[in-house]
């Protein structure tokens, strides 16, 4: 009695820990490094006050974030008023504060926290020694000087407030290309480029000596950073958002980009440094070196890679076999399928987001369908290639339709079977890294992050490993190869 006296008490304990234990909540990042240090605040503030934090960042741009949060992939994000004004309202007319709060809540069930205490508005930007040459100093005047090279940011190209309105509303005569964001400033630093769109408090301003151009006709909406979530989020966290209320200024916003990109610092350790500054935290430290952070992205890439790809044989194996015995029906499937293909990868990841949300699930999917079309072709392809003759002298021997498969026709055509699975494979460990965009984790992140940052370090980090995977499958495949296939096939 006193033994089930005690292990009663044992289990009430571990309940009750269980239920007074806070739920885990997920915070999303635009892919962008104010977007990363702002999410890293949140997460850290989160977990000082003993949340559990998911980290899901690198989450493209404003349309991929907000459909994750509107689907539940991820619980918060930073945001920009401006930005849910104009492009996930959609509104005509610049809004309140009150009247934004007020739209959110009663449109999309969506909440914004006070605002974080600086306005990163869009702006134009060119190099001052340039300005002092042509007389630039607005945007309009931007009119007299038609021959600039225009490259801007993707997502600027195509906003509601951005560069087609822009240009309208001002009358600007200039021919624009995109051009990832971070690598912008590199491109102006060489002359390259001429004029770009920047935010105000990128760290890069000060850095290049560049002027941003007077918005003379006030265009750009104000964009004060928030905190984005769904109304339904636990009223604790909401609360502790709250502490962040003006706590951060134009100047410490940018000295916190700059610090990232200039000065070696992590996300974390940025984030870390001003909660402390603002005594909202306590001293943290940094969790594992760079090693230890490959090693579980290479792992992370593997996973997604390897789930993919057996899918893929599973299905386009059976599946080719019976084009194979139906050709009436092989030209359309395989028509079908290699539509697939023409679909560019990161359009593909996005259009997952609203049926499967975002992280490794929707990657997986679009690893394989991406890698259907060499496994099913070349199948095919190697069975309609076995000699008729064979097939004759097989059916002559008294070997039945299903006999003939197994002993005949798949062994001759097994090397071009193991040719459409090892291309399936480097296909899929290569689109695998644009799975960071939407929160698969993998060698990816650290790809996106570089080139967020400009940062050829970061990007080597995942592509260097991303590229060894690649040869390691080569040479995996060339054993399987020696192993299953006789030395005459194979020559």
């Amino acid at each position: 009695m006193k033994k089930f006296s005690l292990i009663l008490i044992a289990l009430l304990t571990a309940l009750n820990g269980l239920l007074a234990q806070k739920p885990t909540v997920v915070v999303g990042a635009k892919y962008f490094n104010e977007g990363h240090i702002l999410s890293e605040i949140v997460s850290q503030l989160l977990e000082e006050s003993g949340y559990k934090v998911e980290r899901k960042y690198n989450l493209g741009g404003t349309t991929v974030c907000f459909e994750a949060l509107r689907n539940g992939a991820i619980d918060i994000y930073p945001e920009y008023t401006g930005t849910l004004a104009e492009e996930i309202l959609k509104s005509k007319t610049k809004l309140t504060f009150s009247e934004l709060q007020t739209n959110l809540l009663h449109e999309l069930s969506m909440e914004i926290s006070p605002p974080y205490g600086f306005n990163n508005t869009y702006g134009l930007t060119i190099k001052r020694e340039l300005a002092r040459t042509r007389n630039i100093k607005t945007i309009s005047d931007l009119r007299a000087n038609e021959n600039l090279t225009v490259a801007l940011s993707h997502e600027f190209l195509k906003r509601e407030d951005g560069w087609v309105n822009l240009s309208k509303t001002y009358g600007l005569p200039q021919k624009a290309v995109g051009i990832q964001h971070g690598l912008a400033y590199q491109a102006l630093d060489e002359n390259k480029i001429e004029l770009t769109d920047v935010y105000s408090t990128d760290g890069e301003i000060k850095k290049y000596d560049l002027l941003v151009l007077l918005d003379d006709q006030k265009f750009f909406p104000k964009y004060e950073a928030v905190s984005l979530y769904r109304s339904d989020l636990n009223p604790a966290v909401k609360k502790l958002l709250e502490r962040l209320t003006g706590q951060i200024s134009e100047a410490e916003m940018q000295a916190m980009n700059a610090a990232m990109l200039y000065d070696n610092y992590t996300f974390s350790e940025v984030a870390s440094q001003f909660l402390q500054s603002k005594t909202l935290t306590e001293n943290r430290k940094e969790e594992s070196g760079i090693i230890g952070e490959i090693v579980s992205k290479t792992i992370t890439h593997l996973k997604i890679t390897f789930i993919s790809l057996v899918l893929a044989i599973l299905v386009a194996l059976p599946l080719s076999i019976v084009l194979y015995r139906y050709t009436k029906f092989s030209k359309a499937i395989l028509y079908l399928v290699g539509l697939l293909q023409t679909v560019p990868s990161i359009a593909l990841l996005a259009l997952m987001i609203p049926l499967l949300g975002i992280g490794a699930v929707p990657a997986i999917a679009a690893l394989f369908l991406y890698a259907l079309l060499p496994i099913l072709r070349n199948t095919t392809s190697g069975l309609f290639a076995v000699d008729p003759l064979l097939k004759k002298v097989a059916a002559g021997m008294g070997l039945n339709a299903l006999q003939r498969l197994r002993y005949i026709e798949l062994p001759l055509a097994m090397p071009s079977i193991l040719t459409g699975i090892r291309t399936a494979a480097i296909i899929s460990i290569g689109t695998a890294t644009l799975a960071a965009f939407i929160g698969a984790g993998g060698l990816g992140e650290f790809i996106v992050t570089g080139l967020a940052l400009n940062s050829t370090k970061l990007i080597l980090q995942g592509a260097i490993p991303a590229a060894a995977l690649a040869i390691v499958v080569e040479l995996i495949f060339e054993w399987i190869e020696a192993k299953l296939i006789p030395k005459h096939l194979r020559k």
